[in-house]
């Protein structure tokens, strides 16, 4: 567990170095991102790559110890986390490549648990591709106009008016996609109490993003920290009752 948690960890700001080296030259022209470091020039471009680098190879070292299937699927993880930025140039709705590069963990999971990648694994990425679709479209919406301006492709400009409506079916296909896997895996009571959970705050964010204030959809965006935290605590809660370590209801 703690390999993939400061793996994911690497990765993450290793991918986030990636993105804003890729898109340094759009960033200044937007509101949010001007003041970034490579945007505002506070670093180089030499300098930001050998950070990804030193980060990707960190997270490599990590998962050494891991069967070799792991090591390949690491590979085509590194494909995605590089690539992901430039899908804005040319993908409508470049969030759900996003959702592929960050869930790329989960097969790497089942790999390393199993020496294998089993169909449940797939059909779990295919829940974080639509929770990435509807909370980085919370994201989209805050920098639209901007992005108009400039060219970029979100998934906030593709659906347009309707894009409210895209956040909410995609935390719905999100949370139907998990109990069902949930239901596959055997999963009991608490960790469908986490989907409740974060349902509930799914549902928040309507109200909040509905009037497109940027701010506002920012917020949303921000409080999925807290949605994928009651899912773990559901998901962590029903592995220590089913193992005794707690009372039962």
């Amino acid at each position: 567990m703690w390999i993939f948690a400061l793996g994911t960890l690497l990765m993450r700001s290793a991918g986030v170095v990636m993105n804003d080296y890729a898109d340094r030259h759009f960033d200044p022209h937007v509101e949010r991102t001007k003041n970034r470091p490579l945007a505002a020039k506070q670093v180089t471009e030499t300098e930001a790559l050998l950070l990804a680098g030193v980060l990707t190879l960190l997270a490599f070292v990590l998962i050494l110890p891991l069967h070799k299937l792991v090591w390949l699927l690491s590979v085509v993880a590194l494909f995605l986390a590089a690539s992901y930025p430039l899908t804005k140039r040319f993908l409508a709705i470049p969030q759900a490549y996003l959702g592929v590069a960050f869930g790329f963990g989960i097969p790497m999971a089942f790999a390393a648990q199993l020496f294998t990648v089993p169909p449940l694994a797939w059909v779990l990425l295919l829940a974080n591709i639509f929770w990435a679709i509807g909370y980085d479209t919370c994201y989209a919406m805050v920098d639209r106009e901007d992005d108009l301006k400039i060219g970029i492709k979100t998934s906030a400009i593709t659906f347009g008016r309707f894009d409210v409506a895209a956040v909410m079916l995609s935390y719905a296909a999100t949370l139907a996609t998990l109990a069902w896997v949930g239901a596959q895996a055997g999963r009991g009571i608490w960790f469908h109490a986490g989907l409740v959970v974060a349902g509930g705050m799914m549902l928040r964010h309507y109200f909040w993003i509905r009037g497109r204030e940027r701010m506002a959809c920012f917020r949303a965006f921000k409080d999925n920290n807290w949605v994928g935290a009651a899912i773990f605590a559901g998901l962590a809660l029903d592995y220590a009752l089913r193992s005794g370590r707690m009372p039962a209801l």
